[in-house]
């Protein structure tokens, strides 16, 4: 007996902006589970701006998807069918397996979730998923975030810094300051999420813009852009300043490197700290990060915003509109509803 299912694989390697061409909605055949097997039927999946780099051939942080392979990704399900003791038929799931509606996994290859009152199972996939641990280790760890400095995230109203912001404010921040590609996202930083100023950084040069919105310098910078921004937070940061460098969306379809910062210096002058990071090296932090967040938003001081898209066909224009800035907070495909 086999079970038919519909996935998303990568046609071709990309080059520069990807397009649709790039990509192909398949239906396929998969066998009944065998022992310590599973069959997930995806709830909501995941599009993030690392999955460019995974569309490259070459070595990376992260295996290339192969042409022609099902594309990987966050999702969250429920189990439909166990061949296994512990994952029961209707436990809640995170998988590496988005892109797909229905898949057939070994049950030591997915995370079962606690059903939390109120709290949608997307909600995995973003501020208690991979993006809010991001957001924690990259401020707090990596950043060595302290309470009274003044912070400037980039890319701050997307799934990652719109998270930073506010756990900066939360945790006292002096002056918390954020770009964004738009001016209604700037009125959603500096109105809901509370950050003491923005700016749209197609408004001007990125270095003036943050000049005005942060006169008197900043003490952290979370860089999710890379680029220009990088460029005038390095001009922005203060004696024994600290970046943490989650991402450079501003170059992901770049065809050729782009220039790196000029006034690296600075670094010098005034003992800055720039630090890469990812976030698999800094799973330890779960726990307090669930803890500290799960309460947060319990008490509704943390603002989640999600971008839904509807059904596995909008799958490639979701992530496609992502990387043009589409969304404002976590984008999530919608697959099925939820019967639980």
């Amino acid at each position: 007996m086999t079970l038919t299912t519909h996935e998303w694989q990568l046609a071709a390697r990309p080059h520069g902006e990807p397009t649709p061409d790039d990509f192909r909605l398949v239906e396929t055949e998969r066998p009944d589970p065998g022992d310590g097997e599973v069959v997930v039927r995806m709830l909501a999946m995941s599009v993030d701006p690392y999955m460019r780099g995974r569309m490259r051939a070459g070595k990376s942080y992260a295996a290339a998807w192969e042409v022609g392979a099902t594309m990987q990704g966050g999702a969250v399900g429920r189990v439909v069918e166990s061949r296994s003791p512990d994952v029961p038929v209707g436990a809640l799931v995170l998988t590496n397996a988005g892109w797909r509606d229905v898949a057939v996994l070994d049950a030591r290859h997915v995370q079962v979730l606690q059903d939390l009152p109120d709290i949608p199972p997307s909600y995995h996939l973003g501020v208690l998923g991979m993006p809010g641990l991001t957001a924690w280790a990259g401020l707090f760890r990596v950043a060595a975030f302290q309470p009274g400095e003044d912070v400037f995230v980039s890319g701050a109203a997307g799934a990652v810094g719109s998270l930073v912001g506010q756990f900066a404010r939360l945790r006292g921040a002096g002056r918390v300051v954020g770009s964004a590609g738009s001016a209604e996202k700037v009125r959603w930083l500096t109105g809901e999420l509370g950050f003491d100023a923005a700016f749209d950084y197609h408004a001007g040069p990125v270095a003036e813009l943050l000049s005005a919105a942060a006169p008197d310098g900043i003490d952290v910078y979370f860089d999710n852009v890379g680029g220009d921004h990088l460029e005038a937070a390095v001009g922005a940061l203060r004696l024994h300043g600290r970046a943490a460098i989650c991402g450079s969306i501003s170059a992901y379809n770049a065809v050729e490197p782009p220039p790196g910062p000029r006034n690296l210096s600075l670094l010098v002058a005034n003992r800055l700290r720039l630090q890469g990071f990812l976030v698999g090296d800094h799973s330890d932090l779960r726990p307090e990060f669930l803890e500290t967040v799960s309460g947060w938003l319990a008490t509704g001081e943390l603002v989640v915003r999600e971008t839904v898209r509807e059904g596995l066909e909008d799958a490639v224009p979701a992530f496609l509109d992502l990387m043009r800035g589409g969304n404002t907070g976590k984008m999530v495909v919608r697959l099925a509803t939820d019967d639980a």
